[in-house]
C-alpha cells in the first residue's frame, strides 16, 4: 500500500518497516528489575535470528519505572514505551502493547525476573510446530504453597470449563501471533484467560514447560483476591466469547420471556374488566405486574451491557508519556 502503511486483517495499520517480534512488558513499580531483564531479553531475541523490538508498558508506577524505561529507550531505539497517568490493571497494559506491536510475533512476560528470557527459543519452536498461541507452563514454581495450591485448583476448574487442557492459563510468559492479539480483546481482567479466549475463536493453542525463578526484587503485586478474581474473569470471558451469549442475548431472553407472559395475564384481566368481571387486587395480578416490570428491566441492561462492552473495549487509556513511539499519545 502507499504511503509504507501495510493494513493487516485486523483492521489496524502498521509501520510497512518489518518487525520480527515485539516483546511486550507489561511493569509495576519495577525499576529495579527493567535493566537487568532488559540484558537478557536482547540476549534472547538476538539469538532468533529475526528483527525485534522491546515494548514496555508503565501501569502508572510511582517508584521511577518511567524514567528506567526513557533511560532504555534512549539507549536503543528498539525499545519503546507508554507510561500510564494511572494504575489500570495488566490487562489496559497487554491490550495497549498489542496494539501498539509491530512485531509479525508477540511474546509477553512480567517484569519482575521471575519468567526467564532464555526459555523463548522454546516457545518459538512450539510456535513454528504449528500453533497459534504457546503458553509457558511454571512446572517447578518458585512460589509459596499458599499462591500454588489455589493456583493449581483454578487452572483445573478452568481447564474443564473451557475445554482446553492447560497447567497454567495464567502464566505471562506467551507467544502469539499477531493474528491473535489482533482478534482477542482484552480489558477488565481478562488478561488471566487469554488462552481461553483464543480457543475459542478456533485458534490453535498449546504450552510448554518454563524455567520459573524466584522475585529477586520487590514484592508481588498479586494478593488472594486474585484468584476469586480468576474464577470471575472465566465466567465473564464465557459470557462474552460465546455468540450466543452477549449480554442482550442473554437479558433479552430472559425479558422476552417475561414480557409475553406479564402481558398475557394483563390481557386476561384486561378482557375480565371488559366483560363486567370486578376488578380485585390478586395475587395473580401482582405478578403480571413484577413480570413486565422484570422484562422491560432485563432488556434495558442487556442495552447498558451492550454499551458498556463496547466502550470499555475500545478505551485508551490516559499516557503521560511515551518513548521512540511516533503516533501522537
Amino acid at each position: 500500500m502507499s504511503d509504507g502503511v501495510e493494513r493487516r486483517a485486523g483492521g489496524r495499520a502498521r509501520d510497512g518497516g518489518s518487525v520480527g517480534i515485539t516483546a511486550v512488558i507489561p511493569a509495576w513499580n519495577e525499576a529495579e528489575s527493567l535493566p537487568e531483564l532488559q540484558r537478557e531479553l536482547t540476549a534472547a531475541l538476538d539469538g532468533l535470528g529475526r528483527s525485534w523490538e522491546v515494548l514496555y508498558i508503565d501501569d502508572g508506577s510511582r517508584d521511577g519505572t518511567d524514567r528506567a524505561i526513557e533511560r532504555l529507550a534512549a539507549a536503543d531505539p528498539r525499545v519503546r514505551g507508554v507510561s500510564f497517568r494511572g494504575n489500570y490493571g495488566k490487562a489496559a497494559a497487554l491490550a495497549t502493547g498489542f496494539r501498539l506491536a509491530r512485531g509479525e510475533w508477540v511474546v509477553t512476560l512480567d517484569a519482575d525476573l521471575q519468567d526467564d528470557p532464555a526459555e523463548l527459543p522454546r516457545l518459538v519452536e512450539a510456535l513454528e510446530g504449528g500453533l497459534d498461541l504457546v503458553s509457558g507452563w511454571k512446572q517447578k514454581r518458585q512460589d509459596p504453597f499458599s499462591k500454588r495450591f489455589p493456583s493449581k485448583v483454578y487452572n483445573l476448574v478452568t481447564s474443564w470449563a473451557v475445554g482446553l487442557r492447560l497447567h497454567d492459563f495464567n502464566c505471562g510468559f506467551k507467544l502469539y501471533r499477531r493474528e491473535v492479539t489482533d482478534a482477542i480483546q482484552v480489558y477488565g481482567e481478562l488478561h488471566r484467560v487469554l488462552p481461553a479466549l483464543a480457543h475459542w475463536q478456533g485458534f490453535r493453542v498449546g504450552e510448554v514447560a518454563v524455567r520459573h525463578r524466584a522475585r529477586r526484587h520487590g514484592r508481588s503485586k498479586f494478593g488472594v483476591s486474585r484468584f476469586v478474581n480468576g474464577f470471575l474473569d472465566l465466567l465473564s470471558a464465557a459470557f462474552i466469547s460465546t455468540s450466543a451469549l452477549k449480554p442482550l442475548h442473554v437479558f433479552g431472553r430472559i425479558g422476552g420471556f417475561c414480557l409475553p407472559l406479564g402481558g398475557g395475564f394483563s390481557l386476561w384481566f384486561l378482557g375480565q374488566w371488559v366483560i363486567g368481571v370486578p376488578m380485585h387486587t390478586r395475587p395473580l395480578m401482582l405478578i403480571a405486574g413484577l413480570l413486565l416490570l422484570t422484562g422491560v428491566q432485563f432488556i434495558l441492561m442487556g442495552l447498558l451491557g451492550e454499551m458498556i462492552a463496547h466502550m470499555r473495549a475500545h478505551a485508551d487509556y490516559p499516557q503521560r508519556r511515551r518513548y521512540n513511539l511516533d503516533d501522537p499519545a
